[in-house]
C-alpha cells in the first residue's frame, strides 16, 4: 500500500506517528485511511466497506453512526463545552454520571473518579493505592501484583502493570513495586492432564506463594481483567476467581477490576464482574462507556479505599492529583446517553444472546487442521491458530500465521486484530446474527485460504 496512493487526494500523510504499529515499515506502507462510519461498518477513503469485528478498539458499542451520542455531544457542547473539577468545582453531567454508575455497580461503591483513558485510569488507581497505603501508615505496602499477557495501558504505571513483552521491551519496564503472576490461560499453561479445576487451585497457590515470598504485609493490591483482552481473550478456568479471592481476602489485599474492555455489556452482564463472580475493591472502566466517541474513563472505589485516601488528604490539605480533561463535560454527556440507549435497547441481554450465537459459530471451527482453540465468553472471542494441533506449535514463527489470515480478513471486508496467532473478535453490541454470520465465515473463509496455500 503505497502512503500517497492511499491518502485523500494523493497528499503525503507521512508525518502521522503511529501508536502500535511498526514506525519503519510504516513509512514504506503507509495506513489505511477509514473515512467514515454506518452501524457496524467503516468505510476507507477507496469506499471499500468493512465489518468492524474489533468495534475499533474494544470499544464502539453502539456502532459507528448513533445519532443521539452526536447529538449529545453537539448539545453539551453549546452549554458548557469545557469545565474542570478542580477545587470544589463541578457540572451537571459528572454529578449525574458518578450517581448513575454507582447506582449500577455490580457491588457496594462509594465514589467515582473520573480520567480520560483506561491507560490514565490504572495509572491513577496504582497512585491511590500507595497513597492509601501511607495514610494507613503503612508505608512498606506498596507491592501490587497483576499477571502475565494481562493488559492495562501503556503509560509508565499502567504498562508496568501490563504482562506482555512488547510493552517492556526497550521501555525499561516494569517499574519497581508491580510483580507478574501466572496467566490462566488453560490452553497454554496447564501441566499434562491438568484440569480447569486442578489448574485454579495451582495458580492460586503460585499467587499466595509469591504474596509470602515478597511478604503479605508489602503487598496492597491485585490488578485483573474479568476476561483478558489484548492478551489474548483468555477465559479463566474453572474456579480461578474464586479461589484467587480467597487467596486475597486472607492477606487483606484490595482487588481491582480492569473493566475497561468488559463493561456496559461486552460479556453479557453490565459489568464483568457480574459474570466472573468478582467482588472488586476498584472498578476501572473507558471504551464503552461512550462507545469511544469521546476519550473518557472512570475509576469507581469503595469505602475500603475511599476513606483512607480521604483521610489523608485532609491531613495534606489537598488530594494532589486529577486530569485537565478528568470528568469532561462533553465525554460524560456522551457517556450518560451511551448508558441510556444500552438501557432503553436492552443490549446487555441482546449481547448475552448474540454473544451465545457467536461463541456457537466460532465454535464449529474447532476441528479445523489449523485451530488450536476456540475460546470467549459473550461477545468476546478468540480462535487461536497453530501449524501442529498436537504439538501447539506456530508455523515458521509466532505470529506469522495471525498476519497471514488477518491480511486476507482484511481483503474480504471484515476488520480484527492478531494477537501473535490469536484472532480476536469483539464486535459492537448492536451486531445482529446476520452480522456475526458476516464475520464469523469470513474469517472460516480466510483462515481456509491460508491453510490452502501453506498446505500447497
Amino acid at each position: 500500500m503505497n502512503i500517497l496512493a492511499n491518502s485523500p487526494e494523493g497528499r503525503d500523510i507521512a508525518h502521522h506517528f503511529h501508536g502500535y504499529t511498526n514506525a519503519r515499515a510504516h513509512l514504506e506502507n503507509g495506513p489505511m485511511v477509514i473515512d467514515r462510519g454506518d452501524g457496524c461498518y467503516v468505510i476507507d477513503n477507496t469506499g471499500k466497506r468493512y465489518f468492524e469485528a474489533m468495534s475499533g478498539l474494544w470499544s464502539v458499542g453502539l456502532g459507528f453512526s448513533e445519532r443521539r451520542l452526536i447529538d449529545a455531544a453537539t448539545r453539551q457542547l453549546e452549554r458548557l463545552p469545557f469545565y474542570h473539577n478542580f477545587s470544589h468545582k463541578t457540572h451537571d453531567p459528572a454529578i449525574d454520571l458518578a450517581e448513575k454508575l454507582v447506582s449500577l455497580a455490580p457491588v457496594p461503591m462509594s465514589k467515582v473518579f473520573f480520567t480520560n483513558s483506561g491507560s490514565e485510569a490504572n495509572d491513577t488507581v496504582l497512585k491511590m493505592v500507595w497513597y492509601r497505603s501511607n495514610a494507613l501508615g503503612q508505608p512498606q505496602r506498596k507491592k501490587v501484583i497483576s499477571r502475565l499477557r494481562g493488559y492495562h495501558g501503556v503509560t509508565i504505571a499502567s504498562a508496568s502493570l501490563t504482562g506482555l513483552p512488547n510493552n517492556h521491551r526497550s521501555f525499561d519496564l516494569p517499574i519497581a513495586n508491580v510483580l507478574h503472576t501466572a496467566s490462566p490461560h488453560h490452553y497454554r499453561d496447564a501441566q499434562p492432564g491438568e484440569s480447569e479445576e486442578a489448574f485454579s487451585d495451582r495458580l492460586a497457590q503460585e499467587l499466595e506463594d509469591l504474596i509470602l515470598a515478597e511478604g503479605p504485609d508489602t503487598v496492597a493490591a491485585f490488578w485483573g481483567e474479568p476476561v483478558m483482552g489484548a492478551g489474548g481473550v483468555i477465559v479463566p478456568p474453572k474456579g480461578y476467581w474464586t479461589k484467587i479471592q480467597a487467596v486475597l481476602k486472607k492477606y487483606d489485599i484490595l482487588l481491582v477490576a480492569d473493566e475497561v474492555i468488559c463493561g456496559f455489556g461486552r460479556l453479557g452482564t453490565m459489568f464483568g464482574s457480574e459474570s466472573m463472580q468478582m467482588q472488586p475493591d476498584v472498578m476501572m472502566m473507558s471504551k464503552q462507556i461512550t462507545s469511544s466517541y469521546m476519550p473518557f474513563s472512570a475509576i469507581m472505589v469503595n469505602d475500603r479505599m475511599f476513606e483512607p485516601i480521604a483521610d489523608e488528604s485532609d491531613t495534606i490539605g489537598v488530594f494532589g492529583h486529577g486530569f485537565t480533561g478528568g470528568g469532561h463535560p462533553v465525554g460524560a454527556a456522551v457517556a450518560l446517553e451511551t448508558i441510556k440507549i444500552i438501557e432503553e435497547r436492552d443490549l446487555v441481554a441482546q449481547a448475552a444472546e448474540t454473544g451465545a450465537y457467536m461463541q456457537h459459530r466460532l465454535g464449529e471451527m474447532t476441528d479445523h487442521p489449523m485451530v488450536g482453540e476456540v475460546r470467549g465468553f459473550g461477545m468476546l472471542g478468540a480462535v487461536e491458530l497453530v501449524h501442529d494441533k498436537a504439538t501447539k506449535a506456530p508455523y515458521e514463527a509466532p505470529g506469522k500465521l495471525g498476519a497471514l489470515v488477518n491480511a486476507d480478513l482484511t481483503e474480504r471486508g471484515v476488520i480484527s486484530r492478531n494477537m501473535i496467532d490469536a484472532m480476536a473478535l469483539c464486535p459492537p453490541l448492536i451486531s445482529t446474527r446476520e452480522d456475526i454470520d458476516v464475520m464469523v465465515d469470513g474469517l472460516a473463509a480466510s483462515i481456509d485460504a491460508v491453510h490452502g496455500s501453506i498446505a500447497a
